[in-house]
């Protein structure tokens, strides 16, 4: 009998009862099920500035990979810090394998200093029907995704919580995962 080593993975479906192993002041950010930019902009009163870190081609890791079923090896990686007067407050990594941004998708390739929300969320592309596929982890300095982090920020706390998302834009999938950090606990959630 052939045993197959399943990936084991940080993260966790928020309706698993994850959410409260999460420390309250935390909790309502990783539970929302909107637009995050949207929901930080009508908190803070004012416009998101979107600081572009990087914009490629690459190959993904397995954990993110089995997202998509390990069919996909490389696609289009952004990753962006959403900042308020200068100070980062989420920083984001997007995963966008190339059938998501062709045909009537081709907004995503062209998002500059625009946050992909405006595109996931705008009335006429919102995703299907069908349910985003929803997980948080609480990252330390051993999570790949902290230490990727922790290169662009280094001012990460050892352990943050992260919400990581996949969405379907007209029914091609895309891989969101956000980084809290810390500057965002100066605005209240609700």
């Amino acid at each position: 009998m052939v045993y197959r080593r399943r990936l084991r993975s940080a993260w966790n479906r928020v309706d698993s009862g994850a959410l409260h192993q999460a420390p309250r002041k935390w909790q309502s950010w990783l539970s929302d099920t909107g637009s995050l930019t949207q929901k930080i902009e009508s908190v803070i009163g004012q416009k998101l500035e979107v600081l572009v870190l990087q914009d490629c081609r690459q190959n993904l890791n397995s954990d993110e990979s089995r997202y998509f079923h390990f069919k996909i090896k490389r696609c289009r990686l952004r990753e962006v810090l959403l900042c308020v007067n200068g100070i980062p407050l989420v920083m984001a990594r997007s995963i966008i394998p190339n059938s998501s941004s062709s045909g009537s998708n081709h907004e995503v390739l062209r998002l500059g200093k625009k946050p992909l929300g405006a595109v996931l969320f705008a009335k006429k592309r919102m995703h299907s029907k069908k349910k985003s596929h929803r997980v948080i982890s609480r990252l330390d300095k051993k999570s790949a995704l902290w230490k990727k982090c922790f290169q662009q920020y280094p001012e990460l706390q050892s352990v943050s919580w992260a919400r990581r998302t996949l969405y379907q834009l007209k029914g091609r999938p895309l891989l969101v995962s956000e980084v809290f950090l810390p500057a965002l606990l100066n605005y209240p959630s609700n």
